[in-house]
């Protein structure tokens, strides 16, 4: 998949996506795409809880989630262990389900799914029923990376690598746009390996330069 995205610089940042706990909108299997979103299960609280200690070797300059309060609520343990504060930043929230919102069956998943098949073939033109195409998904995502990204461009001087950020987001966004932007992987891997709840996806790279996926879930990727 290959949608071009311009912006002046390259200095590298290291990201780390981190899929938002179990919400109740997974745990009924159902499409939530909507502002402000559903709250955590109580599993998903536990599962939020357990991530300063998954990092605690990680050091974080920065935090971020997206619109949507699941993202959030899964952000405010690790802002608590290290200090920073929760940044909401707009566009990258989940790619929206349009009219197919709440809707529980296979005939929605199946309609949800089928315009991210049409991008990975490089028709960004498709949209989901009553929702946006592709060219508004990565317009508005990268913009949104990029906004972080700017945020990180004096890194300290002890981090001439440049700053490593966290930023708790969604399933389908983060798999989308991974198989759209990184150089080591694309659709075909991110349509069969799956992003559980709190699973990490680290990329380093630039809005210019790229991304480059390091591990997918605590896994090395060639």
């Amino acid at each position: 998949m290959s949608h071009t995205w311009n912006s002046a610089g390259n200095s590298s940042i290291r990201i780390l996506l981190i899929r938002h706990a179990e919400s109740t909108a997974n745990e009924s299997g159902i499409l939530s795409t909507t502002q402000p979103g559903p709250d955590l299960t109580a599993r998903g609280r536990e599962q939020a809880e357990a991530l300063p200690d998954a990092l605690r070797d990680v050091r974080l300059d920065g935090l971020y989630a997206s619109t949507l309060r699941r993202t959030q609520l899964t952000a405010e343990p690790l802002s608590r262990a290290t200090g920073l504060p929760v940044s909401v930043i707009e566009g990258i929230h989940e790619i929206e389900a349009g009219d197919l919102e709440d809707r529980a069956d296979l005939e929605a998943m199946s309609a949800y799914a089928q315009p991210f098949r049409v991008w990975a073939q490089g028709d960004f033109t498709a949209a989901v029923p009553g929702g946006f195409s592709g060219d508004h998904f990565f317009e508005r995502f990268d913009r949104g990376i990029a906004e972080i990204w700017q945020a990180h461009q004096t890194p300290s001087s002890d981090r001439p690598d440049g700053d490593t950020v966290a930023i708790v987001d969604h399933d389908a966004a983060i798999r989308v746009w991974v198989a759209g932007r990184a150089d080591n992987l694309g659709p075909d891997f991110t349509s069969t390996h799956g992003l559980e709840n709190t699973g990490i996806v680290v990329l380093t790279g630039s809005p210019a330069a790229g991304w480059h996926v390091e591990t997918w879930q605590g896994e090395p990727v060639a």
